[in-house]
């Protein structure tokens, strides 16, 4: 019986999940463009090379991977694309938390840094997929086999 109840939940509970990070990347990456002279400030300060291109490839990956995740669409590759991009932003904006986890274990500075609630979320609608209310249900045909994509 809670089997019953709790199914039809996951694809709408997945929309909620897609469309509030998709919305926090496709912000994210608007922002950049924004402001862009601080954001290349920031970049070079990080020790980023070609901070001018790289604010450009980082905001725009951010905002279209992050409106296909609205849309449902493409979910799984724009999970991974985002994944990969907050993996950077560890490695150069927060390399001190990343440093911490190695040299001391202290894994505290990682899970309050920014870029990790956002890889989490990314390895799991990695995993779990964009749900039946996503345009990759329909995409795929997942519609007619009644599967999640």
């Amino acid at each position: 019986m809670l089997r019953k109840i709790g199914n039809p939940l996951q694809s709408l509970l997945l929309l909620l999940f897609r469309a509030f990070w998709g919305y926090q990347f496709a912000i994210s990456g608007f922002g950049k463009f924004l402001n862009y002279r601080d954001i290349v400030d920031a970049f070079q300060s990080w020790g980023i090379m070609y901070p001018k291109y790289a604010v450009g490839v980082i905001g725009g990956l951010e905002f279209v991977f992050g409106v296909f995740l609205i849309f449902g669409l493409f979910t799984r590759f724009s999970a991974l694309v985002l994944f990969l991009v907050m993996v950077g932003a560890f490695f150069t904006a927060d390399k001190d938390a990343l440093m911490g986890l190695v040299q001391h274990f202290d894994y505290m500075p990682v899970l309050n840094s920014t870029p990790f609630p956002f890889a989490l979320a990314m390895v799991i609608l990695f995993a779990f997929g964009p749900g039946k209310i996503a345009l990759d249900y329909v995409r795929g045909g997942f519609n007619k086999t009644k599967e999640m994509p």
